[in-house]
């Protein structure tokens, strides 16, 4: 049967209670800012106005997203590639779903809500200390705040390392854009394309 409506979805899931329902805060505090503090990455989820969505990964070294009161984070935009799919679609919804993780802790901390860009140097600033300062930043209203379980790591056991496959057995990215884009030559190894990275980190 295809599942139509959240009535039919409720009918097979019921409704969560206890701690699953309490869990939902409106703002931060001491373990969600510990949490953000100690997060070296996350991922970024947003939408356009015309409801496509988009999932994009974001890094730094633990602290590069700044917490700024109990409702308030600002987060760096790297440079990239320059498609800004995700400053794109928050300019037009300033909606934002963030995912932040630790290396070895299963938990995560998500966080829903609003954002908008800004290229205000009081905001640039905070990433100062940085090897290069972002051209702009995503300053996020959070709205929701809460700890997810660890079952999904605890599954997948992502940071196992006896789960790690061997990366030489695994296509590289030059080789598989090759395939992708019927690109002519030889693919970019994998050595070349660390070593052009390395410029932008």
């Amino acid at each position: 049967m295809k599942v139509t409506n959240t009535e039919q979805l409720r009918a097979l899931y019921g409704f969560p209670a206890g701690r699953a329902k309490d869990k939902v805060l409106n703002k931060l505090e001491k373990h969600s800012i510990n949490f953000i503090e100690h997060a070296p990455f996350l991922v970024l989820s947003s939408v356009n106005n015309q409801g496509q969505l988009d999932a994009s990964p974001r890094g730094g070294e633990p602290g590069f997203v700044k917490v700024i009161g109990d409702n308030k984070i600002v987060i760096p935009d790297a440079k990239g590639n320059n498609r800004i799919d995700s400053l794109i679609n928050i300019v037009e919804t300033g909606k934002i779903g963030l995912l932040f993780l630790i290396p070895g802790v299963d938990e995560t901390l998500r966080i829903n809500g609003n954002a908008y860009i800004s290229s205000d140097q009081k905001d640039l600033q905070l990433f100062a200390s940085e090897k290069h300062l972002p051209k702009s930043c995503i300053v996020v209203t959070v709205k929701e705040v809460f700890l997810h379980c660890a079952k999904a790591f605890m599954r997948s056991k992502l940071w196992d390392s006896s789960a790690q496959i061997d990366r030489n057995t695994f296509p590289t990215m030059g080789e598989m854009l090759k395939d992708q884009l019927k690109i002519d030559g030889l693919p970019e190894t994998r050595e070349e394309m660390v070593k052009r990275y390395q410029k932008d980190l």
